[in-house]
């Protein structure tokens, strides 16, 4: 089999490039910008990870060495994307009366917790922000002669330094998207903050010295700074959600820019050859918001009873740089779909003559497999064959079994371990064990059979009270599910 070339959309140059590593002896380096750790990760802040773990998985099949860097902001981020407003660290803390190290120790482990629930692979380094403040400002001095200037509230980069400032954005002028609110003493609107200083009366749970006063670096320092410390400029590919794409991405450019002090000798080096970004989740009913509760984290899907690879394969059934719509109605649909995957696989263990290995996956299929991922990572595709693939008749049990294996691996949805009982919809706090659920479901099945129409009534309404709807003539043979609140 001929493997296909992987092409990748480059952001940056808004077209599919063919991609290959800058350096074959150092394999595919890919840096992702990782989660702010003052609260719960949104769905959607999800989303960018599941496109992230695909792309990983997607370089491992092409056969590169994968070193992988996400790092983990925990100073720096301000509440909104401009230069004004409290460190949203800072405001968690405050607001929850807690030590801001333990706000980002908590958030930190609940973030992981939902990259294991979501199988997604971790990275080659988790890289904290606050254990590379020394490099952070020693990354500011280098790049300060040239490219900042100092005002009463920090250090700030002028954008007008480097070249095309804003080109991955797609802006050209103050006007145009992706400008930054100003701030009172600012040269240029583009210009950001490098180094915030403390305020005389702030108090700061977070805040170091530097040349500049005492204070805190810039969220968008700690990208160039550990990207290059464990990557090294320029490496391959750096990833974020497309919200990215407009102010952070473009201040990471210039930033690296400046501290390469190459856009005479490199013209149109920006630290990574390709900049990819997934597109956003979004909720047409209003109801994702963590302000008005609903399905806005991954923890508050799992209380309503959703598995969630059920989340995964919606991801994974809308291209990454198209937007996904996300509702209860769209959820469910997933589970379903997953629900059949799952069904299909193990009715085929059921009838396979297995020995002690499965065979190899066909070379037909896999080819296929391999242009349909090869094609800026075209999931729905993969999906739709893995689906033709399961229900090939022409193809032995045990033939489909061993073809699964190169699409679970880089689908991530453990088709060959889940269970079809782990996706029932089964809410937290709900009245009833799935135990309790099934005996009764069964008992009403026996009276049923027995045409005892009245002990079948009343179970199927004492259930239905406990929220359980009994699925008579289900073609999935699925028996039940506890409805969502």
């Amino acid at each position: 089999m001929e493997p296909q070339p992987l092409t990748l959309y480059n952001s940056l140059t808004r077209r599919l490039e063919r991609f290959e590593p800058l350096d074959p002896n150092r394999g595919a380096r890919v840096y992702s910008c990782g989660p702010t750790v003052y609260n719960y990760a949104h769905l959607g802040n999800l989303r960018a990870y599941v496109f992230t773990d695909t792309l990983g998985r997607a370089l491992t099949w092409k056969g590169y060495p994968l070193t992988h860097v996400i790092n983990i902001t925990d100073v720096g981020h301000l509440t909104s994307d401009a230069d004004a407003g409290d460190d949203k660290m800072e405001a968690a803390a405050k607001a929850q009366s807690q030590s801001i190290w333990d706000i980002a120790a908590h958030y930190t482990r609940a973030f992981k917790g939902n990259i294991d629930a979501l199988n997604i692979r971790h990275p080659t380094r988790w890289s904290v922000a606050t254990d590379h403040i020394a490099e952070m400002i020693d990354f500011a001095e280098r790049i300060a002669p040239g490219h900042c200037y100092e005002i009463d509230s920090g250090l700030y980069f002028d954008a007008t330094t480097v070249p095309d400032y804003g080109k991955l954005a797609g802006a050209r002028d103050d006007a145009g998207e992706g400008r930054i609110d100003p701030v009172a003493g600012k040269r240029n609107p583009q210009d950001f903050a490098i180094w915030r200083k403390s305020a005389p009366a702030e108090n700061r749970q977070m805040e170091w010295d530097s040349p500049w006063g005492k204070g805190a670096p810039g969220w968008h320092l700690e990208c160039s700074v550990m990207s290059e410390k464990y990557l090294g400029f320029p490496f391959d590919i750096h990833t974020g959600g497309i919200d990215h794409r407009e102010i952070h991405h473009p201040n990471e450019i210039a930033q690296n820019q400046a501290f390469c002090d190459c856009m005479n000798t490199q013209p149109g080096f920006t630290g990574a050859h390709f900049w990819m970004h997934n597109n956003f989740l979004v909720d047409r009913t209003g109801k994702m918001s963590k302000s008005k509760g609903g399905f806005s984290t991954l923890f508050s899907l799992i209380d309503a009873g959703i598995h969630p690879l059920a989340y995964r394969l919606m991801c994974l059934q809308a291209h990454y740089r198209s937007e996904l719509e996300f509702g209860p109605d769209h959820i469910v649909a997933a589970l379903t779909r997953l629900k059949r995957l799952v069904m299909a696989v193990e009715g085929l263990r059921s009838r396979a003559e297995l020995g002690d290995e499965l065979p190899a996956a066909e070379e037909s299929v896999v080819a296929e497999l391999d242009a349909a991922i090869s094609d800026d990572l075209n999931t729905p595709r993969v999906l739709t064959l893995l689906e033709t693939m399961l229900a090939d008749k022409k193809r032995s049990p045990a033939q489909r079994l061993g073809t699964l294996q190169p699409f679970d691996a880089l689908l991530g949805l453990t088709l060959t371990e889940l269970r079809r009982e782990e996706l029932r919809i089964r809410p937290r706090g709900a009245a009833l064990t799935e135990i309790e659920v099934s005996g009764r479901v069964a008992e009403r099945a026996e009276a049923r059979k027995a045409k005892d129409f009245a002990t079948s009534d009343r179970l199927r309404d004492e259930l239905a009270d406990a929220g359980v709807e009994v699925m008579d003539g289900d073609p999935m043979g699925w028996d039940w599910l506890i409805r969502l609140g």
